[in-house]
């Protein structure tokens, strides 16, 4: 039917007059924000439906397979058995940040209309006022050389996931590839028909298109990548080295300036702060690693046990980040993303196992057993030879890593964008294909953690760590679910990051107001706070930020032109241990089984392969009880006692003065 109407239903299930005018951002009677969720309509059906329709009493079609839920506080209509095609969506959940996500169907419609089977999306690359983000190619001409290149490069990590599950035809229509700024999103997922067998080579024809009005500094470079791709059977791993070393390159191009700051707070009324952080705007001030590292932590397990979880996975991750870096900074070439994010993964592992050892010799059990969640972002400077042919020393790329539900976003000026996936059972119920997510959303251990570090051994852990590169001006937030939690990021974004990227704010203040905020609208938890402003704007030109402080960095190594192109590994003895880690039955992506339900973590009173040197990992996994007991008590005696058993050139990194 033809609304005559438009309004939109307040998502408090107490306002005594939920009905407001459509497009208010509050409701008028109990002043909750008002949720717009814009849904893309799939299907030849849905395309069918006329502009300002109303379908099933509930949702408006804004424009053609644009609708808005008016009803977005009632669960969606889903089937008690998932339709095939929905499934897709669901064991693909933890790239949502490129990929839409199945939100429910449209049903309850006139007898003489059958759209039944049309499944509507959220999460859908639709801007906040209902309008479509353009495709690439629409934007292709007006983006930068390293915007360019990214683009690309994003494509090409989605191949493999999406042509496991028979998905690859999705990245070749290019009216389905939309960006939001620096980020690839699709529309929707399409099936590859069964008689076609796509490769890299149809992928490398739909690219060959585009190429040919690349930015000058990178045409070359992406020709010579498109026509191996058409013209040979190349294999996926080389193009993607190829794609990242001028991904690189034209990254460096550009200045980059960090300012980080952050703190933690006990909240109104908790009796101790378990929460953790890196930096602390109290205590690390002059840190060697300010600027690279951010951390957030949020312990569980109550007084000495949730707070000793979360200090000493900060304290551990610092030390090991400190012998990353360093090591970085020897090689003579970039080293790969894969080997970063698998040295990474090896730091939480660790991390992970010197808490569970912990309670293993309290003999903590069940919900008594302390752990943490964890959020990290670390920025990596390697030098390379930018596309102009002088030397940079920092690639702009970005690591993120999560476990639990402390979350990571990137905010622009345009946009806020939720780069990590929560390990909480309503994930995990859409993972393994259970539920759609908004219906998962209403079972009473929806928020219920199903990971997070030391409640079990390393090898039940699923790890993911994310590459990004720094090409816009932005700020990274980090923080615990004393914020993030009822969405209060999404609501406020504009309010507290603006200033800070207009100049009107310093970062240290936005910190506060993103804590004060939390302790005003949520204020039953700690909340923990770390912001990450990061400026590449042309017109803020200024030297490249050093590649690590003075104390590390070592006298600049002349390479040849070719060293600094080509991939590198790290030392034997880090690869060794590096091996060693990976032989220890950890699987590729550990996943808790379908028939046992796993261990839920609760927080109690809330509502809610590095392993860089051998005497490093021998320290960290090995029996230091008493060194990590100085950690834990920030006995600074101890804490150096400790670092002097390392070898002698890492002690310059652990003892302070030194």
């Amino acid at each position: 039917m033809i609304s005559t109407q438009l309004i939109i239903f307040c998502i408090n299930p107490r306002c005594n007059n939920p009905i407001n005018p459509m497009g208010d951002s509050v409701c008028a009677s109990c002043q909750t924000p008002l949720v717009h969720r814009y849904l893309w309509a799939t299907g030849s059906l849905s395309a069918q439906i006329s502009p300002g329709t109303k379908v099933a009493d509930r949702y408006e079609v804004i424009k053609q397979q644009i609708w808005l839920d008016t009803q977005p506080g009632l669960p969606p209509d889903v089937p008690e058995e998932l339709p095939t095609a929905v499934i897709p969506y669901l064991r693909l959940y933890q790239e949502r940040l490129h990929l839409p996500q199945a939100y429910g169907f449209a049903s309850n419609l006139e007898e003489d209309e059958d759209t039944t089977d049309i499944l509507l999306l959220e999460n859908a690359p639709i801007d906040k006022t209902g309008n479509i983000y353009p495709t690439i190619v629409e934007a292709w001409e007006q983006a930068t050389a390293v915007r360019q290149v990214y683009w690309l490069w994003q494509i090409l990590q989605l191949w493999t996931p999406l042509s496991e599950l028979g998905l690859s035809h999705s990245l070749l229509l290019a009216d389905n590839l939309r960006v939001q700024g620096w980020c690839v999103r699709l529309l929707e997922l399409y099936q590859t028909p069964a008689d076609e067998k796509l490769s890299l080579q149809n992928l490398g024809e739909c690219w060959q298109f585009w190429v040919v009005s690349a930015k000058a500094s990178v045409a070359k470079g992406l020709q010579n990548i498109v026509q191996q791709m058409c013209e040979t059977e190349i294999e996926l791993e080389a193009i993607n080295i190829q794609l990242n070393n001028l991904l690189l390159a034209a990254a460096a191009e550009l200045p980059l300036v960090l300012k980080v700051a952050g703190s933690t707070d006990i909240g109104p009324i908790m009796a101790q702060n378990e929460d953790a952080c890196y930096p602390n705007t109290l205590s690390d001030l002059d840190e060697p690693l300010l600027r690279h590292l951010s951390i957030v932590c949020d312990g569980i397990g109550g007084h000495e046990g949730g707070e000793v979880a979360s200090q000493l996975a900060v304290q551990s991750i610092k030390l090991q980040i400190r012998a990353l870096l360093a090591e970085v900074t020897e090689q003579t070439g970039l080293v790969p993303p894969e080997l970063l994010q698998e040295q990474l993964e090896a730091s939480l592992r660790v991390v992970n196992n010197l808490i569970c050892a912990r309670n293993n010799e309290q003999k903590r059990q069940g919900k008594e057993r302390m752990a943490t969640t964890i959020v990290m972002a670390l920025q990596v400077p390697q030098r390379v030879q930018t596309s102009t042919g002088w030397q940079s020393n920092n690639t702009h790329e970005l690591y993120l890593a999560n476990v639990g539900d402390s979350r990571a976003y990137w905010i622009t000026r345009n946009y806020c964008q939720l780069l990590t996936v929560d390990d909480d059972v309503a994930t995990r119920e859409v993972r393994f294909a259970k539920s759609l997510y908004r219906k998962a959303l209403f079972r009473p251990d929806a928020s219920a953690l199903t990971q997070a570090l030391g409640t079990r051994n390393s090898e039940s852990l699923r790890l993911k760590v994310q590459r990004f590169i720094v090409e816009e001006d932005g700020i990274l937030l980090l923080c615990s679910d004393g914020l993030s939690d009822n969405n209060w990021v999404e609501q406020s974004w504009q309010n507290y990051a603006i200033p800070v990227l207009t100049g009107q704010l310093t970062i240290e203040d936005a910190v506060r107001n993103w804590i004060n905020l939390a302790n005003e609208k949520n204020g039953r938890d700690n909340t923990s706070v770390v912001l990450t402003y990061c400026r590449v704007s042309p017109e803020y030109i200024v030297p490249v930020t050093p590649a690590l402080p003075e104390e590390i960095i070592e006298a600049e190594i002349q390479e040849e032109e070719e060293e600094l192109q080509e991939p590198t590994s790290f030392t034997e003895s880090s690869q060794t241990l590096l091996d060693l880690d990976l032989d220890l039955g950890i699987p590729e992506e550990p996943i808790l089984s379908l028939d046992i339900p796993p261990t839920l973590i609760t927080k109690p009173n809330r509502g809610k392969r590095l392993v860089m040197l051998g005497g490093v990992l021998a320290l960290l996994v090995g029996g230091t009880s008493l060194g990590l007991f100085a950690w834990w008590q920030i006995n600074p005696q101890g804490f150096q006692q400790m670092c002097r058993q390392l070898p002698q050139r890492v002690q310059q990194l652990c003892l302070p003065g030194e």
